[in-house]
């Protein structure tokens, strides 16, 4: 039963913890008489000020009794003892303990005023200049200026988290940005939806149909879409969603779209006879790589040279030989600019790669390996003998002020780099290889190399399928499947749903089986007995090695009741395994956790002592350690770097003992069950089953019934999404 929220007061006569970022801390008030101690968000609250705290009292299980605080207001301190215990705290940049007691002295209970309004007279102290004096005055203003506008945005519901991101983005002027269009919130970097910016426009009284509030609406169904994997929308279809959305008539819409367009605010282009509209940056990236693409097989064409012998000196050396579609792959990637390398499991996509390296080098030249994901790039590392980075570490990552992402290699510092091989192609969207193209030398080779039957990114696009179907650019298929692989049934069996046959559901003495469920909930604690019992006594695998797959997140079977229910059974709660609390869900010490953007920002540091930033979304790992009184978690990934979280970062964490097929693109797994227990015909289709099941280095089990197999094997629909990079490929080549 939650207890009722009280209202306490008290000075702060201590700052124990603050996170500049989120605004969490723990502070020491004295209440009744005694010293307590009191958790929450408290952003720039000082020693000496007076704060009126709203929330309950706790039991901490290590630090005692505390006040957990869900909403804080704060008084200026009003004594001539708390102004000085105010300003000795450091509250003012520029004024120390031993000046705030010269101050306190000069002005006594009049200070803060004489700061605020008649800084000159700062000058009467010892030690402060006419300049230093007007410092101390410009920065009261900008403390007060943070105070005014989180006071403001409060109101209308802004946590504290969000309205330092508001300061932050727009500073003295965030109260009239906000006011005269709180739509403004829908950037990423603060990341107000916009339905809530629309009830914010509602209390200030904003016209329905104000154009602010119809472009806001244009742009918000064009950027959820990037989420399906639009890049752009049909002009007539983006009409009739917004219209819809914002339930207006559709000729006011139309017309602040025609602005729009006008002021290049959007972009429209013919795809395929159709009227497409683009967000700008997106219609830039599409257009980019084509024009790049085309440039690179125009300033290396095929130099006509034969690589037989050194191809043939390769295989001597390795004791190997090579089908003839490797040699072709490998030669081609020789004599051209641009190559892609497609094929599916077993083919020797890492093989003819290996060897494309090998005499890349022997050629004098420098090369460069790349994926998108982490577990991507460690892959390419080990199979390859060569070090891969993810895209986002070769290009050195990182965000500027306003919270966008931005990357230190680009055009006016280039890669250092004569080839460039990327891995998993397929799961790279237009905006990252916009942004690798363009930090690459003009003569620096490209290798694309992916598996064409596979899903496409989870961010916007579909380059590897749009770039293949153009026809303009030399791509090799790998179809042989080798001796060694096929001897796999996993491989096999990925191989025969890409052809549309259902695989042998009745084998028990191979690498891939098939167990029927007894409905949903006896499928769910089958999975969890596979989990937990049946796979480690019969394998020795633990249950870490074990990924489960889900199509989809919603469902008894979904992603998200599978996480709550295999944690209780692999990590049930205890006395020893701290948890804390973020935006509703509990995470614990034990727990396996898969972060869900990428962060450039966050520090992790490895087991043998070196340091580095940036946690991508798809990275898993397992929390080690829980301080809840600071709120901060510590988190391993791939059993080396361990992360720091404060609590508001874990909103970019979700359990991941059970994970969607998309996210898991790009890993592998010793182990997989794949639950096919929700039969939904918009996930359960072709290139969905053909992706989880070659996610499976070892082992595979396929938990449901035949007939969901079936009807996935059956469903050939491939993945719609409107993109424009084909159309830009062809106009550009034609």
């Amino acid at each position: 039963m939650e207890q009722p929220l009280i209202q306490i007061s008290g000075t702060v006569e201590g700052v124990i913890y603050k996170n500049e970022e989120n605004g969490f801390a723990v502070i020491d008030i004295e209440y009744q008489d005694e010293l307590l101690t009191a958790v929450g968000e408290f952003p720039d609250v000082h020693q000496g000020e007076e704060v009126e705290l709203t929330g309950c009292f706790v039991n901490h299980p290590t630090f005692g009794r505390q006040f957990k605080a869900s909403l804080c207001t704060t008084r200026l301190p009003a004594t001539t003892g708390a102004l000085l215990k105010y300003l000795a705290s450091g509250a003012i940049k520029g004024i120390g303990p031993v000046m705030a007691r010269r101050i306190v002295d000069e002005f006594g209970a009049n200070t803060l005023e004489v700061i605020e309004r008649e800084p000159q007279r700062l000058c009467a102290v010892r030690g402060i200049t006419p300049k230093k004096a007007e410092q101390i005055g410009e920065e009261y203003k900008r403390i007060f200026g943070i105070r005014t506008v989180m006071a403001f945005l409060t109101q209308y519901g802004l946590t504290p988290a969000e309205s330092i991101r508001v300061w932050k983005m727009w500073g003295a002027m965030a109260q009239e940005i906000v006011t005269q269009n709180p739509y403004r919130l829908c950037c990423d970097f603060i990341g107000i939806s916009f339905d809530r910016a629309d009830d914010i426009a509602r209390q200030l009284q904003m016209p329905l149909s104000a154009p602010e509030r119809i472009r806001a609406a244009l742009e918000f169904v064009l950027r959820h879409n990037l989420q399906n994997g639009h890049t752009c929308l049909p002009k007539s279809r983006l009409l009739q969603v917004a219209t819809d959305y914002i339930a207006l008539e559709e000729e006011p819409v139309a017309q602040v779209l025609a602005a729009m367009l006008e002021e290049n605010d959007l972009v429209e282009y013919m795809v395929r006879g159709k009227s497409m509209v683009f967000l700008p940056d997106l219609y830039r990236a599409e257009g980019y790589i084509a024009t790049r693409l085309q440039m690179m097989t125009a300033v290396m064409p095929d130099s006509g040279t034969k690589w037989d012998k050194a191809i043939a000196a390769q295989e001597k050396k390795l004791d190997i030989t090579y089908a003839d579609s490797q040699r072709q792959a490998i030669s081609s990637a020789m004599r051209q600019g641009f190559v892609v390398l497609t094929g599916g499991p077993g083919t020797g996509k890492t093989t003819t790669m290996a060897a494309m390296i090998s005499l890349f080098e022997e050629d004098g030249k420098k090369v460069a390996l790349c994926a998108p994901t982490g577990r991507a790039a460690k892959r390419m590392t080990d199979l390859c003998g060569s070090e891969a980075k993810t895209i986002h570490r070769l290009l050195e990552a990182g965000y500027q002020k306003d919270g966008t992402l931005s990357f230190s290699k680009g055009e006016d510092d280039l890669l250092d780099c004569d080839v460039l091989i990327l891995d998993e192609a397929s799961m790279v969207d237009v905006l990252l290889l916009e942004a690798l193209l363009r930090a690459m030398k003009l003569t620096c080779k490209l290798v694309l190399v992916g598996d064409y039957d596979q899903l496409p990114s989870v961010g916007p696009g579909n380059l590897l399928k749009d770039i293949i179907d153009s026809g303009c650019f030399a791509t090799i298929r790998l179809s042989h499947i080798f001796r060694q692989a096929a001897q796999s049934a996993i491989v096999t069996s990925a191989h025969q749903i890409l052809t549309g046959q259902l695989p042998d559901l009745s084998r028990r003495d191979s690498d891939f089986f098939f167990l029927r469920a007894p409905g949903k909930a006896g499928g769910l604690q089958l999975i969890e007995d596979l989990i937990a019992r049946r796979l480690p006594a019969a394998y020795g695998v633990s249950a870490g090695d074990i990924q489960i797959l889900s199509p989809g997140r919603r469902g008894l079977c979904g992603c998200e009741n599978l996480n709550l229910q295999l944690r209780e059974r692999l990590n049930p709660p205890a006395p020893d395994k701290p948890e804390i609390k973020s935006m509703g869900f509990s995470f614990r010490v034990g727990d396996k956790v898969m972060q869900t953007k990428n962060n450039y920002d966050i520090l992790y540091k490895k087991s043998d002592g070196e340091k580095g930033t940036g946690i991508f979304n798809g990275d898993m790992g397992l929390i080690t350690h829980i301080d809840r009184r600071d709120g901060l978690v510590q988190i391993l990934f791939d059993e080396e770097k361990t992360a720091t979280y404060t609590a508001d970062m874990l909103r970019e964490i979700e359990l991941a003992y059970a994970v969607t097929v998309h996210k898991s693109q790009g890993s592998e797994f010793d182990v997989v069950i794949l639950s096919l227990l929700e039969p939904n015909p918009k996930l359960y289709y072709r290139n969905l089953l053909y992706t989880a099941v070659t996610r499976a280095k070892k082992l595979l089990v396929m938990v449901g019934s035949p007939q969901a197999v079936s009807m996935m094997v059956e469903n050939n629909r491939k993945t719609l999404r409107y993109s424009g990079l084909g159309a830009f490929i062809h106009d550009i080549m034609d």
